[in-house]
């Protein structure tokens, strides 16, 4: 160690002694002037917290100052052992040589006292001694060294490492603001675009759906029960007392409809219905829960096309309520039940659309012993083959009719014997008078129809029912003792009103007499010769069907 370049005693502590040239060239630090620290030399040359440390003076203050712009190499800190390592273990980077201007650089004064000499610290290079005031200062060789960390450069008080610093011009201010004003522009732009683009998709959308599965929407439940006068609340009522008849024999096959008349098993239909089954055949009864019984004929009459079958080993059985066909008015609701084109249990709603209307049915028998003659009720609920027998019912889901014809689209009436369809027209058998068939039908197994004792000529085109010359067999017209030659009637007689209604034709007069029972008395207007008089008469009975 060169004693020349020591420093004198005395000089103050808080230093560090500056380091000396040795023979080859390197440096070696000073040899320490004071007993060894109390704890190992920080490797980072951080010194502890508190005050400085009695082996290293404090490091210098750092100050805030500008970063250099990106790429511009930063000096290494200074501090009195040169730079600190980027990491622990590191060497420390090699400290430039400082530049040379006119001549060699000179260091400050040295210290008045030596500075003790220190251990070298691991991981750095010895700082080299000071030299004496005006001795030229050795500038070691600096050998390459690898490519620095950029972090180890950072600036917590600049802008970073990689960040770019720097003056703001005129013209990028002015392109800054056209930038802006440009983007403003094209977001707008996009807005309007998407907002159409947006409004012709949900039109489509709402017009055409998106293709997709479709989910309709549905009303809440509706309450179970419904009012007794309403069409479900009188088909609830009604329709466990509704049978659907199946009809075989004479080579025929037919449906029909009737329901039960009591808790015997006695069922009401049409005649026609069941005319299949008269001699031999066989008729199923189905109840609208599917059960299906054996039924047979108690009795049947082709004149009121009635008919009453029997059921047997069926309990349970509710039978409808009948009602008053006299008291019904025109406009009044009605509902059918029957199974038009064997579609059992089908319920139609209509009105009353006439009373009384004169109709003829059957007529098939050369004899015309088959023809009925009905003083219907007209409705306009659809009935259609296979309703024949079925109840027609009132609001109270009372029985007023019972479903026989309808008027077919080809112009003719027909008890349902062929296959047309319902075209609003449709005639039922008064209750009323069917009430009375029944009831013989069942105690007598047949039913009497009220007569005057008169041949009609059935021939007459003129207006009224005019009473023949001659019976059929060629006996008299008027027939002796009977009701009508006890009133005075006589061969070409023309009568025009039965209680005051008008009568237009041989038919009519029929269907008045049938409305009635035997023992009815009726009052007459009887024309003979241009002459105009009333009669009365008492009807009579008469067994032929």
């Amino acid at each position: 160690m060169n004693e020349g370049n020591r420093v004198p005693p005395g000089a103050g502590t808080e230093e560090a002694a500056g380091a000396g040239h040795t023979p080859d060239g390197d440096f070696e630090l000073a040899k320490p002037a004071r007993p060894t620290p109390l704890h190992e030399p920080d490797p980072y040359s951080t010194p502890p917290y508190g005050e400085p440390g009695p082996w290293a003076p404090a490091p210098p203050v750092q100050h805030p100052g500008t970063t250099p712009t990106h790429g511009t190499p930063l000096p290494p800190p200074a501090g009195p052992h040169g730079p600190a390592p980027a990491f622990p273990g590191a060497p420390a980077p090699a400290s430039p040589a400082p530049a040379v201007t006119g001549g060699p650089a000179t260091a400050p004064a040295p210290p008045s006292a030596p500075l003790p000499e220190t251990a070298p610290l691991q991981g750095l290079t010895a700082v080299p001694e000071p030299v004496v005031a005006g001795a030229p200062i050795p500038v070691p060789p600096v050998a390459p060294g690898p490519a620095q960390d950029p972090w180890g450069r950072y600036d917590p008080w600049g802008r970073g490492p990689l960040q770019q610093a720097g003056a703001v011009s005129d013209g990028e201010r002015r392109n800054g603001r056209r930038g802006r004003r440009l983007l403003v522009v094209w977001t707008l732009a996009v807005a309007l675009v998407a907002s159409g683009i947006g409004g012709v998709v949900g039109a489509y959308v709402e017009r055409e759906g998106l293709g997709g599965e479709v989910t309709l929407p549905q009303a809440g439940s509706v309450p179970a029960g419904r009012a007794p006068d309403s069409v479900a609340g009188i088909a609830a009522r009604a329709l466990p007392s509704v049978v659907t008849l199946h009809v075989s024999g004479s080579g025929e096959e037919g449906t029909g409809t009737g329901f039960v008349l009591d808790d015997r098993g006695h069922i009401l239909t049409n005649n026609h219905v069941v005319a299949a089954a008269a001699s031999g055949g066989r008729i199923s009864a189905t109840f609208s829960d599917g059960d299906s019984v054996r039924a047979t004929v108690v009795g049947r009459d082709s004149g009121y096309d009635l008919a009453v079958v029997q059921v047997h080993g069926v309990r349970g059985l509710t039978p409808l309520t009948l009602g008053d066909s006299d008291g019904v008015r025109v406009g009044d609701p009605v509902v059918a039940i029957g199974a038009p084109f064997d579609l059992a249990n089908t319920v139609t709603a209509g009105i009353i659309s006439a009373k009384e209307r004169p109709i003829t049915a059957g007529g098939e028998e050369g004899d015309g012993s088959d023809v009925s003659y009905v003083d219907a009720l007209q409705t306009d609920a659809p009935i259609n083959p296979g309703n024949s027998g079925g109840p027609l019912l009132d609001s109270r889901a009372h029985v007023i009719g019972i479903n026989s014809a309808i008027r077919s689209a080809d112009g003719g009436s027909d008890t349902e014997g062929g296959q047309a369809g319902s075209i609003g027209l449709g005639f039922a058998i008064p209750v009323n008078q069917a009430r009375r068939v029944a009831e013989e039908l069942i105690n007598d197994g047949h039913a009497t129809h009220p007569v005057i004792g008169v041949t009609l000529d059935m021939g007459y085109t003129g207006d009224g029912a005019r009473i023949d010359d001659h019976s059929a067999n060629g006996g008299p017209a008027v027939i002796e003792g009977g009701p009508g030659a006890r009133a005075g009637l006589a061969p070409g007689d023309l009568i025009t009103r039965v209680d005051g209604e008008r009568v237009h034709t041989g038919e009519e007069l029929i269907v008045k007499v049938r409305a009635h029972r035997p023992g009815d008395r009726l009052r007459l207007t009887v024309e003979h010769g241009g002459a105009e008089r009333e009669v009365s008469l008492v009807l009579g009975t008469s067994e032929q069907n």
